[in-house]
């Protein structure tokens, strides 16, 4: 599912491509010489993501790709976007940048948390407090720790527009990865959305969810649910375990019993939160009563041989 936006207080040469919460949102930029995208959804939406860019391009080649951090849905579809666009440059924040060159999927996160992403090269590097030309204007490029410790935003101070990648969404953020692993990032989750205050953005458009010009709403939401989560680490924890069986019935929509097992038990990021956080409880009893959870939002349902998303 996708639809795209252009103008709403935008910038007139971005378009944006609204997806699915299996894939980050698309930004596309179209300057007078050169094209690109911010962020490329999840690699089963590939296709999808190939065919929506061309849609907006028609004639015109993809100049430049760009992403705010290399989690699988903000980098998905890389490679296909660079085999439709041979000659597309690749920008990557630069922390991860030689776990890229080596492809370590271990030092990545694909890995860790069950999740594929199509090896892709780079060719530049996205540093913060620089800036980079996107649509024949001039973006701030701010380091925006938390969520990821490597993840930038964008802004444009002259439209004082802001990409925010999974910093900020409308009703929240996105999970505190590193906390998870016992590297302390609440801290500079408030960090980044002060630093998002001070920006004051007139609109924002996130990594997920449509775009919005409410940010003071936004960031007091952002910050309420923060501070609860400083306070019931283990309610984070149970909820991102929930996040990434709910993305994983996203990808699959039908899973075998036996099959869902085997990726719960070979899923690293799953073993460590429990292992940390919910040592007296069993793996199996855990991850079946998060399971049950889901099936009793209606997220879910579950038979005899499968779990199929819903």
């Amino acid at each position: 599912m996708s639809h795209s936006s252009a103008g709403a207080g935008l910038p007139a040469n971005m378009v944006v491509l609204e997806r699915g919460w299996l894939s980050s949102n698309n930004i596309l930029f179209l300057g007078a010489h050169e094209t690109a995208v911010v962020d490329t959804g999840y690699a089963t939406h590939a296709e999808q993501t190939v065919a929506l860019v061309e849609s907006v391009l028609g004639d015109r080649a993809l100049d430049r790709i760009l992403n705010t951090h290399l989690h699988s849905d903000h980098c998905g579809g890389n490679s296909a976007l660079e085999e439709r666009y041979p000659s597309v440059r690749i920008e990557i924040p630069p922390g991860e940048a030689a776990l890229v060159e080596h492809w370590d999927e271990g030092g990545l996160s694909f890995l860790a948390t069950g999740q594929n992403c199509p090896r892709f090269g780079f060719g530049g590097l996205l540093r913060p407090d620089t800036e980079c030309m996107l649509g024949d204007r001039p973006w701030q490029v701010h380091a925006a720790p938390g969520h990821d410790p490597h993840s930038i935003i964008l802004f444009d101070a002259a439209s004082r527009t802001l990409i925010s990648a999974d910093a900020l969404w409308e009703h929240g953020f996105g999970i505190a990865f590193p906390e998870l692993a016992g590297e302390p990032s609440f801290g500079e989750m408030a960090a980044t959305l002060d630093l998002i205050e001070s920006l004051e953005p007139l609109r924002v458009i996130p990594g997920h969810g449509a775009a919005f010009d409410d940010v003071s709403k936004a960031l007091s939401v952002a910050r309420k649910r923060l501070d609860g989560l400083q306070r019931d680490p283990i309610k984070h924890a149970r909820h991102a375990i929930k996040v990434l069986m709910k993305f994983k019935l996203l990808e699959m929509q039908v899973v075998a019993l036996e099959e869902w097992r085997l990726w719960l038990h070979s899923t690293p990021y799953l073993a460590m939160i429990h292992a940390r956080f919910f040592g007296g409880v069993e793996f199996d009893q855990l991850t079946a009563d998060i399971l049950q959870e889901l099936i009793a939002a209606g997220a879910a349902e579950k038979d005899q041989i499968a779990i199929r998303n819903l």
